[in-house]
C-alpha cells in the first residue's frame, strides 16, 4: 500500500496544498481501529461534504448544459451521474483501492467490485478538495470524471433506472404507483446493508438489497420488472 501521498497525488492527477486533506479523504473509519498512532480524522465528514459539493456542481451543469430538459428529467440523470455505482466506476478508473487506508478485514472487501467505501471515497476526496483549493477546483475534478459522462448516459438512455421505468410501466398498465418499504437492516454503520420491498397496493411484488437504501429500492425494481416481464 502507497503511504508516499505526494506520490498519491501525482498519479490521481491531483494538486494539494495540504496534504493531510488528501490524507483525511483516504482514511477509512477501519483503519483507525488498527492505527491507535494515526493522527489523521477517518474521511466521514469530508464524504458528508463532498456529497453535497457534487449535487450541486452536478445540478449546476445540468441546468446549464440542457436547457431542453424538465425538472422529472433532469432529477433522473443527475441521480445516474451520482449514484454509487456510477461513482464506484470512477474509483475503479483511479484505482482508488491502491490507496485507500482500510483495516485489513476492509481490505480484503476493497477486491469485491461491489465495495461501495471506494464509491464514498469519491465523495470525501471531492470535500478535500474543495477545502484545499475552492469549489473550482473541486468542480474541475467533477466535470471530467463525473459530469462527462452525462452523454454517454443520454444515448444508452441508462438515466433511466429501475424505479422510474417501474413506476412508468405499473402506472401505464395498472394505476398504481410503486410503495416501497424497508425490511430490515444489517451490518456495521461504515458498512451497513440494506433490503427493501417493492409494493403494488398491499402485494409485495419483489424485495431488493444495497450498501443504501436506494441502491435496495433500485435492485427490487429491477428484480420487479423481470417478474412482471416489463423489461
Amino acid at each position: 500500500m502507497i503511504k508516499d501521498f505526494q506520490k498519491i497525488a501525482q498519479l490521481l492527477n491531483l494538486s494539494f496544498q495540504n496534504f493531510d486533506l488528501l490524507k483525511e479523504a483516504l482514511t477509512h473509519r477501519s483503519f483507525l481501529n488498527e492505527h491507535k498512532d494515526w493522527n489523521i480524522p477517518h474521511n466521514e465528514r469530508l464524504e458528508f461534504l463532498g456529497d453535497s459539493i457534487l449535487g450541486f456542481v452536478i445540478a449546476d451543469n445540468l441546468v446549464e448544459q440542457y436547457p431542453q430538459f424538465a425538472e422529472g428529467e433532469l432529477t433522473s440523470l443527475r441521480a445516474a451521474l451520482v449514484n454509487s455505482d456510477s461513482l464506484l466506476a470512477v474509483a475503479k478508473e483511479l484505482k482508488l483501492e491502491d490507496y485507500l487506508l482500510v483495516s485489513r478485514g476492509e481490505a480484503r472487501e476493497l477486491k469485491n467490485s461491489r465495495s461501495y467505501l471506494l464509491a464514498n471515497t469519491i465523495e470525501a476526496l471531492i470535500g478535500a478538495l474543495y477545502l484545499d483549493g475552492g469549489i473550482d477546483k473541486a468542480k474541475d475534478f467533477i466535470k471530467k470524471y463525473i459530469f462527462s459522462k452525462a452523454e454517454t448516459i443520454l444515448q444508452t438512455a441508462s438515466y433511466k433506472d429501475a424505479k422510474s421505468l417501474f413506476q412508468e410501466k405499473s402506472q401505464a398498465l395498472l394505476g398504481i404507483t410503486p410503495i416501497y418499504k424497508s425490511l430490515k437492516s444489517w451490518g456495521p454503520d461504515h458498512a451497513k446493508q440494506f433490503e427493501v420491498g417493492v409494493y403494488l397496493n398491499e402485494d409485495l411484488i419483489s424485495q431488493g438489497k444495497g450498501y443504501s437504501k436506494q441502491e435496495a429500492e433500485i435492485n427490487a425494481a429491477q428484480k420487479a420488472l423481470e417478474m412482471k416481464g416489463w423489461q
